[in-house]
C-alpha cells in the first residue's frame, strides 16, 4: 500500500517536473531571437546590466513569473520606397524602389532592434522608409539627371552608405536596395534621349540605305545582263531576219519574172493570132488581153507597193518599239548605260543592214517588174505595130473587101439610122404589096445615107492616122461615126 502510493508520488513529482520544465524551456527557431528580461544578465557582446538576455538558435530555462520572454523575428522585410525628389538641376522626379532589409544577427544588432521594435515590429517598414526617403532626397538634390540615368549604382551606393549609421543604430542590416525607376513628369529623360534616338534612328536609316544601295546595285548588274542577253539576242534575230527578208524578196523577184515570161509569151502568141484576125478579133482581142493584162500588172504593183510599204511600216514600227525599249531600260538601269549603248549599237547596226538588204530587195523587185512591163509594152507595142500594118495591106490589096467588112459590122447602125426617118409617121399606106415595101426601104436607105458612103469615110479616116475621127484605132474596137441622119419627106420626094 505504501509502495503504491509511494509510486503515485513519485511518477505525479515527475509529471510535475516535467511540467515545470516545459513551462520554463524556451527555444529560439532560426528565424528568431527570445530576448529574456527580469534579472541581470551578461551577454557576450553587451554591456553588463543591461537587463534582459538574448538567445538564438538554442534552448533556455525560463524562471516563470520572474522572468519574461519576447520574440523578436529575424526574418527578412521589404518596404517600397515613393520619394519625389529634386535634382541639383531643379528638375522633379520620381524614384521608385524597394529596400529588403532584417535585423542583423549578432546580439548588438538584436540588442538595438529590440530597444526599437520589440512592440512595433509592424512599423518597422515605415521607419526605414522615412529613413531611406530622407537620404535619397538629399543623395538625388547633390545629383544630375544624367548621373542618375547613367550610374544607378552611384546612386544606390551613396544611399546605402547613407543611410548605413542610421541603420546601425536600429539594429537593422541592409541585404539589398534597388531603384526600380526613375519617373520624369516634365519630360526631361525623354527629350535628353530624343538626340540619341535620332542618331539611332539616323544610324539605322543610313544602314538601311546600304542595304537598299547593295540590294539596288545586285539588282542592276542582274539587268545589265539581262539587257546583255537581250541584245545579243536581238542581234541574232535581226541578222536571221535580214536573212528573210532576203530570201523573201529573192522569191519574190522570181514570181514577176515567171509571170512576166508567161505574159509575154501570151502576148507573143496572141499577136500572131491577131495577124490571122485582126480586124474580126480587134475588140475581144481588147477585152481579153489588154485589160486584164493592165488589171494584172496594176494588182501585182499595187500588192508590190503594199508589200514595200508594210515592210518599211514593220521596219519603222521596229525600230520605234527598239527605241522606246532602249529609252526605259536607260532610264530604269543608269547604272548599264554603258551595255545598254552598246545595245544601241548593235541594234542599229542590224538595223541598218536589215533596211539595206530590204532596199536591195525592194531595188531588185522594182528593177524586175520594170523589166516586165517593159517587156510587156515592147510585145503589145509590136502587136499593135503589126495588126496596123496588116490592116493597111489588107487595104491596099482590097478596098471593097474592107469596106464590105466595115459595112457588115456597122449594119445594124445603118438599118437604124434609115429606121429613124420614119419617127415622125403615124399611118401608113403601102401601095404595090411586096414592092411597094421594097421600094420604099430602099428609098429609106438612100436618104440615111449610103452604105458604101460610109465605108469610104471610114476608109479615108483610117489612111490618114490609122484611128477613127474620134482618137480612139480602130482594130481597139472603136464605134464608127454614127450614119447621117436625113429626114424622110412624106411625099416619098
Amino acid at each position: 500500500m505504501v509502495v503504491g502510493v509511494v509510486a503515485g508520488v513519485a511518477v505525479a513529482a515527475v509529471l510535475v517536473l516535467i511540467g515545470l520544465f516545459k513551462m520554463m524551456w524556451r527555444v529560439a527557431e532560426p528565424n528568431e531571437a527570445l530576448i529574456i528580461s527580469g534579472s541581470k544578465h551578461k551577454t557576450e557582446g553587451l554591456e553588463a546590466g543591461m537587463g534582459f538576455r538574448i538567445v538564438t538558435g538554442r534552448g533556455t530555462l525560463v524562471l516563470p513569473g520572474v522572468q519574461a520572454v519576447r520574440k523578436l523575428s529575424l526574418d527578412l522585410n521589404e518596404t517600397e520606397l515613393h520619394v519625389d525628389c529634386v535634382t541639383h538641376q531643379g528638375i522633379p522626379l520620381k524614384v521608385r524602389g524597394v529596400v529588403i532589409f532584417k535585423v542583423g544577427d549578432d546580439f548588438v544588432s538584436i540588442a538595438n532592434a529590440g530597444r526599437r521594435f520589440l512592440d512595433q515590429q509592424k512599423l518597422m517598414s515605415e521607419r526605414v522608409h522615412n529613413v531611406f526617403a530622407g537620404h535619397l532626397r538629399s543623395i538625388v538634390g547633390g545629383l544630375t539627371v544624367e548621373d542618375m540615368i547613367r550610374d544607378r549604382e552611384k546612386l544606390t551606393g551613396q544611399t546605402r552608405a547613407a543611410c548605413g549609421t542610421e541603420m546601425e543604430k536600429l539594429g537593422l542590416i541592409v541585404d539589398s536596395l534597388q531603384i526600380h525607376e526613375i519617373e520624369d513628369p516634365t519630360g526631361y529623360i525623354q527629350n535628353l534621349a530624343m538626340p540619341h534616338a535620332a542618331a539611332v534612328q539616323r544610324d539605322a536609316r543610313i544602314a538601311q540605305a546600304e542595304a537598299n544601295r547593295l540590294a539596288t546595285e545586285a539588282e542592276q548588274q542582274s539587268y545589265a545582263r539581262m539587257a546583255e542577253a537581250t541584245r545579243d539576242s536581238e542581234i541574232l534575230q535581226a541578222g536571221y531576219q535580214a536573212e528573210r527578208d532576203k530570201a523573201g524578196a529573192k522569191a519574190r523577184q522570181a514570181g514577176p519574172l515567171a509571170d512576166a515570161a508567161a505574159r509575154q509569151e501570151v502576148v507573143v502568141q496572141e499577136t500572131r493570132v491577131a495577124e490571122l484576125e485582126a480586124q474580126r478579133r480587134e475588140q475581144q482581142l481588147q477585152a481579153d488581153v489588154r485589160k486584164p493584162a493592165d488589171a494584172q500588172a496594176y494588182e501585182k504593183r499595187t500588192m508590190a507597193e503594199a508589200e514595200r510599204d508594210a515592210r518599211i511600216s514593220a521596219a519603222q514600227a521596229k525600230a520605234k518599239e527598239t527605241e522606246l525599249a532602249a529609252a526605259a531600260e536607260a532610264t530604269r538601269v543608269k547604272t548599264a548605260a554603258g551595255a545598254e549603248a552598246e545595245a544601241t549599237k548593235a541594234r542599229g547596226t542590224a538595223m541598218a543592214a536589215a533596211t539595206r538588204a530590204t532596199g536591195e530587195a525592194e531595188a531588185a523587185a522594182a528593177q524586175a517588174r520594170g523589166l516586165a512591163e517593159a517587156e510587156a509594152a515592147k510585145a503589145k507595142g509590136l502587136a499593135e505595130a503589126d495588126a496596123i500594118k496588116a490592116r493597111a495591106a489588107a487595104l491596099a490589096e482590097n478596098q471593097e473587101a474592107v469596106v464590105a467588112q466595115q459595112l457588115a459590122e456597122n449594119w445594124p447602125e445603118i438599118v437604124r439610122a434609115g429606121a429613124s426617118a420614119f419617127d415622125s409617121v403615124d399611118n401608113m399606106v403601102v401601095l404595090n404589096g411586096a414592092d411597094g415595101m421594097a421600094d420604099m426601104l430602099t428609098k429609106a436607105l438612100t436618104m440615111g445615107g449610103t452604105g458604101l458612103g460610109l465605108a469610104r469615110q471610114l476608109l479615108a479616116s483610117m489612111n490618114q492616122n490609122g484611128q477613127a475621127v474620134n482618137g480612139t484605132s480602130s482594130l481597139n474596137g472603136a464605134v464608127p461615126p454614127p450614119v447621117q441622119k436625113v429626114p424622110v419627106d412624106k411625099d416619098g420626094g
